[in-house]
């Protein structure tokens, strides 16, 4: 294989790539539509960061344990990860602009509604239904950039630039939350009241900013309704499952844990099924008779889809996947680790976080410059490899140690992966797809970084869990000594911190073995001039075989 694109992936690349005639936004209006659809991912971003840095304070406040902390996050994360691929669906096939309105509209409700809530299953609650707008509006804003940009440096530079808004968005929450929930009266409360107030602005945008959709080029615009119901139940039961197993009555061995589970599981498999089915029927000439037509809509998405680029389309989605289990379960402990074992404040932690999101914004701008230049292989090896490293400084931390000898480098390098896997990723990802398949393409790629998130927030919480338990077992063993009386003796639990580490290093490093297994020799992803000047479209618009 040669250092760029081999003829059949390059062949494939180009056409689903190739746009739609659509005119090409001056340098203003290109701005604007970067700077919108950038300020949509740090309000998203936002959303999350500025909640969990508040964790602690929310809990203390309204009477929640620790272990049920989580949900004010996994909420969130459950509802706009498991409904992204639906609503792409609904943007690519009724409007991206339509989709990001609604959506921001619905998220800036809920949101100011998560500030007067008293209780925690109200705010569980509310923070679930601020997902389904998160959900709404990122695979909506990808899909405005696919189609505003066609492959070109401009392109580059947009995608950079909205994986940028990730960064930032963490940053801004984390600090303005930290410092709100430290430093105002409303505590917790007023970064709800600051996030409605920049979604508002993020509406007013969208609304000047983005130009009016364009029709479908897709002839039946039917919904698989039924696909919808299968891939979106199973995911919330799986998640919930993963965010629920470890406090359950009885763990995993709880039933309706098991039980629900499965049902997630057989759900996920089921829609796989259906939607290669429907794939099949809308391929076939017979599509639109017999007396079956109307119960065969065209799928919500391609199986096809995974298999483009000789497999390597499904390779990206490993590699977000495992990238975010790692950089999202070490970061989740990472907070604890600062607040409840070092018992320090929101600000000081955010303070000691902050190196993460500043490389975060420089990760991007490097991508934008070098992603047009340098084989991808770089950026998805060299970055998952770094995001793992930054686990193990975790992992061997000594807590009495200055933070500039563990904590101020594992900052530093921990968010290479996530930002040179989303930036290229993105790209990529929206080169392999057609132009009605934007939207949807965008969402499974942010579905399994969703995914990780939980899967790696679970994991990780299931190792700390155990290794906590079995430290807790061993001081309750032991004599009391004179100067701490038994029942005050506590369990240090530095080896489960630890351990939630190693464990988030594991995910990295596996993340790294895709990368160089499936992108060793592939080349770059960004634009090249020689490939654009002779790119082609096929009459019908379909996928050339690889």
């Amino acid at each position: 294989m040669s250092t760029e694109y081999d003829s059949g992936d390059e062949k494939q690349v180009q056409v689903a790539s190739a746009p739609l005639s659509s005119p090409t936004p001056s340098t203003i209006r290109s701005i604007v539509i970067i700077a919108t659809s950038t300020m949509a991912m740090i309000v998203n971003t936002s959303n999350a960061t500025s909640a969990s840095i508040a964790l602690p304070t929310i809990g203390r406040e309204l009477g929640i344990p620790e272990n049920q902390l989580q949900w004010i996050v996994s909420a969130y994360s459950l509802t706009s990860g498991c409904l992204l691929l639906f609503f792409g669906r609904l943007a690519d096939l009724h409007g991206r602009k339509k989709a990001f309105i609604v959506g921001m509209i619905w998220l800036a409700a809920f949101t100011l509604g998560c500030a007067f809530t008293n209780d925690a299953l109200t705010l569980d609650i509310l923070r679930a239904f601020q997902g389904v707008g998160a959900a709404a509006i990122i695979p909506a804003s990808i899909g405005i950039l696919a189609h505003s940009f066609p492959p070109s440096r401009t392109r580059s530079i947009a995608f950079a630039t909205f994986a940028a808004g990730a960064p930032v968005g963490a940053a801004f929450g984390m600090a303005i939350g930290g410092a709100l929930t430290q430093l105002t009266a409303k505590t917790w409360r007023s970064t709800f009241y600051l996030s409605t107030g920049l979604t508002v602005l993020c509406l007013i945008l969208g609304l000047v900013a983005i130009d009016r959709d364009q029709p479908s080029t897709e002839q039946d615009k039917r919904v698989d309704w039924l696909g919808a119901l299968l891939v979106t139940a199973g995911l919330v039961l799986i998640v919930f499952v993963l965010g629920q197993g470890e406090i359950a009555p009885h763990a995993w061995s709880t039933p309706y844990i098991i039980v629900l589970l499965i049902l997630g599981v057989c759900m996920v498999v089921l829609f796989v099924f259906w939607q290669h089915y429907l794939e099949k029927v809308q391929a076939s000439d017979t599509k639109s008779t017999g007396p079956y037509a109307f119960l065969t809509p065209p799928p919500l998405m391609k199986v096809s889809l995974w298999y483009r680029a000789n497999g390597r389309f499904a390779a990206i989605m490993a590699i977000a996947f495992l990238t975010w289990c790692c950089f999202l379960g070490s970061n989740f402990w990472i907070q604890l680790y600062y607040q409840e074992y070092l018992h320090l404040t929101p600000v000081l932690t955010m303070v000691r976080m902050l190196p993460m999101f500043i490389t975060g914004v420089l990760c991007n701008v490097a991508v934008a410059l070098v992603v047009n230049r340098l084989s991808v292989i770089y950026l998805l090896g060299g970055g998952t490899i770094l995001t793992a490293a930054g686990a193990v400084l975790f992992a061997v931390i000594i807590p009495s140690s200055p933070y500039w000898a563990f904590g101020f480098p594992a900052a530093i390098i921990s968010v290479f992966g996530a930002d040179f896997t989303f930036s290229a990723g993105s790209l990529f990802v929206a080169r392999v797809a057609l132009p009605h398949e934007q939207s949807v393409a965008g969402a499974l790629f942010t579905t399994m970084t969703q995914l990780g998130t939980a899967v790696g927030v679970t994991v990780t919480t299931v190792v700390f869990d155990k290794i906590a338990q079995r430290e807790t077992r061993q001081v309750s063993l032991l004599p009391p000594r004179p100067s701490a009386p038994a029942q005050n003796q506590v369990a240090d639990l530095l080896p489960a911190y630890q351990a939630a580490q190693w464990t988030a290093f594991a995910f990295g490093i596996l993340a790294a073995v895709t990368a160089l297994a499936f992108f060793r020799g592939f080349g770059i992803v960004g634009h090249r001039k020689e490939v654009e000047d002779d790119k082609t479209v096929t009459s019908s618009g379909k996928h050339p075989e690889v």
